[in-house]
């Protein structure tokens, strides 16, 4: 299997880099796969190609970032535009909060407690089973959560819900809801929750961010 995968989305190029292989395999497959494309001209049309270099569930080190960027520089025709993981950090986390004005909410709810708020929520506090979180906006969970997180109160589907759902016991984006049984998802701060096409609550991954909803992940840079 390649380490460093290229393919076309409608916004431009991705180039994909495993998360299984060494950065040294990385490095070797990239540059086999930038001289590649130096050289077939019918490879892309554009003559300046810009990347977005997707790490999936790794995060790079500020010195792995760099060996990248030099690799690709060598290159003229291409550039980076970001390098991106499908990990939301705590760090991530909070400079979202402070790009996009999320309230932040860091509480215990309890058993038949309900907490309603407007706007869209990061949580980083614990909520009990039978306790309840409310929003009209998305909801960007770093906490416990073996209650109920509703996002999109009352009606609108256009809203989300990140993180662990695995112990909740229900999700709810606008009318739409769904009970969790158990192992239905994996223990993952990567979960989406959203209503697909067909009105129906479905869950996909934060990697998978820009389809489900590009305009969410325009506004917050690309995770």
């Amino acid at each position: 299997m390649q380490a460093a995968v290229l393919r076309g989305t409608q916004n431009g190029y991705d180039l994909v880099l495993k998360q299984s292989a060494s950065l040294d395999q990385i490095l070797v497959d990239l540059k086999a796969l930038l001289e590649n494309l130096k050289v077939d001209p019918q490879a892309l049309e554009a003559s300046k190609v810009s990347l977005d270099v997707l790490t999936e569930d790794r995060i790079l080190t500020a010195e792995e970032k760099k060996r990248i960027e030099q690799m690709v520089a060598q290159y003229p025709r291409f550039e980076i535009h970001k390098i991106a993981a499908n990990v939301m950090t705590i760090a991530d986390a909070v400079q979202l909060r402070e790009r996009e004005n999320v309230h932040l909410l860091s509480k215990v709810i309890r058993n038949g407690q309900e907490v309603v708020m407007k706007g869209d929520v990061l949580f980083l506090g614990t909520i009990h089973e039978g306790g309840k979180l409310r929003t009209t906006g998305n909801i960007f969970s770093m906490g416990n959560v073996a209650g109920i997180l509703q996002a999109g109160y009352p009606d609108d589907e256009s809203k989300l819900i990140m993180g662990n759902l695995q112990a909740a016991q229900q999700v709810h984006i606008a009318e739409q809801f769904d009970i969790i049984e158990a192992d239905a998802l994996s223990a993952s701060q990567q979960t989406v929750a959203y209503v697909n096409d067909l009105h129906v609550l479905s869950y996909g991954k934060l990697g998978q961010l820009k389809k489900i909803n590009p305009k969410l992940y325009n506004q917050i840079g690309g995770i």
